[in-house]
């Protein structure tokens, strides 16, 4: 990847962890044991039978993974012993391409545990977009003009969102991309490409060495899990781009970037509805930025182009707000998962997927937030982009629109909260481990359908 080493990069230890740290980790294992058991005893009650191991959307499976895990076993002994060597050999450029590929290894290599057929075999679901292609193919214009008043006939994920994941997957198969295994590339591809971007965030924001820090937990985090194979994952690939785009525009005062950015974002509400809550992340970038005039009203324009189109091309929003909670409301899904039990178990989920080095690192990410207000000044940068994602988490999670399957549904926000892990003092190996140790647990005794 290149000629020569780069000189050593001194990274300089993390401020020590809050004494609470231990305790956080301690109520992590405790709330997503507590969860488990709980689920268990709703679903023998009958209280929650959508789901065959609630809170996931998944089953448990009658043999662990044992021999399957072994080349993602190696895969992780691998990374905790060079992650923390190359971000502190490697220069910026170079460290940001190894990051990436890390990140795609390790999501496959875990994927391929179930065989060569798993990567693409969840898009094949009939629940899934691809099933419900045949209409759009046959009319575009006519489909999207009449998303909403069909919607009852459409396969479960169409019901579910906008249109536009539908018209990705359409738009694959127009341009010759058949095929599910040819958009489980795209997604996968689109989705660990985020950590390039929430790294140069970081680095625009709060400098270099931050980034670094944050880097091997960013490729190391649990919710790879769920980016072979779920569309939510290129949800978290659109959103990254977006938000660095606006970061970069903010920081260098760059028009073109503001409306890339702008585009980007503007998007992601007609991916899903449930992405509406995700602008708290470059809210909180313009805050602690704070760009010219000039930035944000392009930025402004560039996110009322894609609502602009879908309205000409005759789908409005609300409407399709309305018509999609309609369907959830009578359906078995939201009537056999109790409001209460997801409200607290969804941040169990939640806690799966950001692994036990975040659960660590919470309390002294969060705790500047107390004092910024006692004082009137913004907080640090971590601590705003890692309180953001959080926040708009705890508001869907409240609205009780996201009652279970929020493995996926998290995705996009999760990969925020990596950002706290940079707390913990290089080479920190010790949480890389216990985040490997996580997914590979995980991926050992439950079988997802993403």
């Amino acid at each position: 990847m290149i000629t020569r080493e780069a000189p050593a990069i001194p990274i300089r230890p993390a401020e020590p962890a809050h004494r609470s740290g231990r305790v956080a980790v301690a109520l992590w294992a405790l709330l997503i044991a507590a969860t488990f058991a709980a689920g268990y005893l709703l679903r023998r009650a009958g209280l929650a039978t959508e789901d065959e191991l609630p809170p996931l959307h998944a089953e448990a499976r009658g043999e662990p993974h044992t021999w399957q895990l072994y080349p993602a076993i190696a895969v992780a002994v691998l990374y905790v012993a060079l992650l923390p060597v190359l971000v502190r050999r490697l220069t910026w450029r170079p460290l940001l391409v190894a990051a990436w590929l890390a990140t795609l290894a390790w999501t496959i290599v875990l994927a391929l545990s179930d065989g060569f057929d798993h990567i693409a075999k969840p898009l094949d679901a009939p629940t899934e977009y691809p099933a419900g292609l045949d209409p759009v193919r046959a009319d575009p214009a006519g489909w999207l003009r009449t998303f909403t008043d069909r919607l009852n006939g459409y396969p479960t994920h169409i019901r579910g969102h906008p249109p536009l994941p539908t018209l990705v997957f359409w738009a694959l198969d127009a341009a010759g991309l058949r095929g599910t295994t040819w958009a489980a590339v795209v997604i996968i591809l689109v989705a660990t490409s985020a950590v390039i971007a929430i790294a140069m965030t970081v680095r625009l924001l709060a400098g270099e060495e931050l980034a670094r820090r944050a880097l091997p937990f960013l490729v190391m985090a649990p919710l790879v899990l769920w980016i072979a194979t779920a569309m939510d994952a290129f949800f978290l690939g659109v959103g990254a781009w977006g938000t660095v785009l606006v970061a970069f525009a903010a920081k260098r005062n760059r028009a073109l970037a503001a409306l890339g950015g702008g585009l980007l974002l503007g998007s992601l509400p007609y991916l899903s509805y449930g992405l509406l809550p995700l602008f708290a992340v470059p809210a909180a970038v313009l805050i602690a930025v704070r760009p010219s005039a000039r930035v944000v009203a392009v930025l402004l324009c560039g996110c009322a182009i894609v609502p602009v189109a879908f309205t000409l091309g005759g789908f409005w929003w609300p409407d399709g707000v309305a018509a999609t909670y309609e369907t959830y409301r009578v359906s078995r899904g939201s009537a056999m998962r109790p409001y209460w039990y997801f409200l607290v178990a969804d941040f169990a989920v939640l806690g799966l997927l950001v692994g036990p080095a975040v659960a660590h690192a919470l309390p002294s990410t969060l705790a500047p937030l107390g004092r910024a207000a006692r004082d009137r000044v913004l907080p640090p940068v971590p601590t705003m982009l890692v309180g953001a994602a959080l926040l708009g988490t705890i508001a869907l999670a409240v609205s009780g629109v996201t009652r279970g399957e929020v493995e996926r549904i998290w995705v996009p926000y999760a990969a925020w909260m990596m950002v706290a892990a940079a707390r913990h003092t290089p080479p920190s190996r010790g949480w890389l481990a216990a985040q490997a140790v996580t997914a590979l647990l995980v991926q050992s005794l439950v079988l997802s359908e993403w």
